[in-house]
């Protein structure tokens, strides 16, 4: 199963990548555009669970988590479930140019699932949930912060109905919403912190960061 990711879906993410780019006038223009960014961020090679190591990639300054709410849909363009997702993001390598989005977002364990996916008939309100998400650094907490899908610019169904365009997905789909959760310029992952994202009805997903080399192959003998 594909996982897709969607970009500059809240006003935070929009402003945050502004500070962060030499180009900011293009995530103001997505951010007001019918069309939503829409990326392929990964398949199962490169997504982890609750409990494993997320990546930081070698060749980056600084690192962030993207906590953010993902939503399973079916071949059907329904949507059946919703999770939790940590789009591992390369902040210097996208702000430097946004082509370099795809170098600074997949890579390997550069995403992170978990730790269920509850089914959407289960979730009440289920556009209305607090993100909660920290950072944690040798037992203490460098940075945390929260937001509410309340907060997300668009809907799941504008969002499904783009990614669907075109598109056959014969067993379905993983959309992660976009984040409005953002670390200030001055936070950056280090090899051995902690990641932690709360959604309210769905649970706790927890990840140590480690460093992925520039040769994957040494990290997967």
């Amino acid at each position: 199963t594909e996982v897709w990711g969607a970009g500059v879906t809240y006003q935070r993410s929009r402003d945050a990548r502004k500070e962060e780019s030499g180009i900011p006038d293009v995530y103001q223009l997505v951010y007001e555009a019918d069309r939503p960014e829409l990326f392929f961020k990964a398949t199962a090679r490169r997504t982890v669970g609750h409990g494993a190591e997320v990546g930081i990639r070698a060749d980056a300054l600084t690192s962030v988590p993207e906590p953010e709410v993902a939503i399973v849909i079916n071949r059907f363009a329904e949507l059946i479930g919703m999770s939790i997702c940590n789009d591992m993001t390369s902040r210097n390598i996208e702000g430097e140019n946004p082509l370099y989005l795809s170098q600074a977002k997949i890579y390997y364990g550069s995403n992170s699932l978990g730790p269920m996916i509850r089914p959407i008939w289960e979730i009440f309100d289920h556009d209305k949930l607090d993100i909660h998400a920290k950072i944690e650094r040798s037992g203490s907490i460098v940075w945390q912060a929260e937001t509410s899908l309340k907060s997300l610019n668009r809907s799941f169904e504008d969002l499904v109905s783009y990614l669907f365009r075109c598109q056959h997905f014969p067993v379905g789909v993983l959309l992660s919403t976009g984040t409005g959760i953002v670390p200030p310029l001055d936070i950056s992952l280090v090899n051995g912190d902690v990641v932690t994202i709360a959604v309210d009805q769905i649970g706790t997903l927890v990840n140590k960061v480690v460093t992925t080399p520039l040769d994957i192959n040494d990290r997967i003998k």
